[in-house]
């Protein structure tokens, strides 16, 4: 399989070329590649390959060989399948650093935790530096006590980790993804008062990120 995309790289003109038939370009600085249906038989097929190394660095393998060499980002974000299987065990082992928003109930919460035990569990077995960086309380509803609750259960658990902005629940995530753009590409006299916290608490909690990532 490497050497097939090492073909594929040669052949449409290295690196950058090869980004350039992923990647989608959006009009507010960053660039998206979408997901796709083969992803689905991926899961199987690196269960075939027995050694770990093989199995879950591949995804490292192809940042370090392919997307570095251009040069051309600062960040990744990968949004990694909420299960524990193969494909996000790869994006695990190349990312390193893990983000999860949280919706505020006690099921949510418990995964959260576990979570941070895989996290645990791969640096134990495999030697890889895998680390819990946030946990972003999202669609918080203000008008609840149970979400309140759930909240400050959330702080009092994991302290630090919890991201500083608490992500309201608000329609006009729903209206600008519809749109097909985000809450920054939309006028303020656009948004309702959620729209504008919402927007607030993802600026806030990049910041808090790029902090600790650095």
């Amino acid at each position: 399989m490497e050497e097939n995309w090492t073909d594929i790289v040669d052949l449409v003109g290295g690196p950058e070329a090869a980004l350039d038939e992923l990647v989608y370009e959006t009009d507010e600085g960053v660039d998206i590649i979408p997901a796709h249906p083969t992803l689905d038989a991926l899961d199987g097929n690196l269960g075939q390959v027995d050694d770990p190394e093989e199995r879950y660095g591949r995804l490292r393998k192809f940042f370090d060989d392919t997307v570095d060499e251009t040069d051309r980002y600062d960040i990744i974000l990968l949004d990694l399948p909420g299960l524990s299987n193969n494909v996000s065990y790869n994006g695990l082992w190349a990312t390193q650093d893990v983000i999860s928003p949280v919706l505020l109930g006690s099921l949510e919460i418990k995964q959260a935790r576990a979570l941070q035990r895989d996290a645990t569990e791969i640096r134990r077995e495999y030697d890889v530096d895998v680390q819990l960086q946030m946990l972003i309380a999202n669609m918080f509803d203000r008008r609840t006590n149970l979400d309140e609750t759930m909240l400050e259960e959330l702080q009092e658990e994991f302290g630090d980790l919890v991201a500083p902005g608490v992500v309201p629940q608000s329609q006009a995530i729903k209206n600008t993804t519809a749109r097909g753009c985000t809450l920054f590409d939309v006028d303020e006299d656009e948004l309702s008062k959620t729209g504008l916290e919402a927007r607030e608490a993802f600026r806030e909690n990049a910041a808090e990120l790029l902090t600790r990532l650095r």
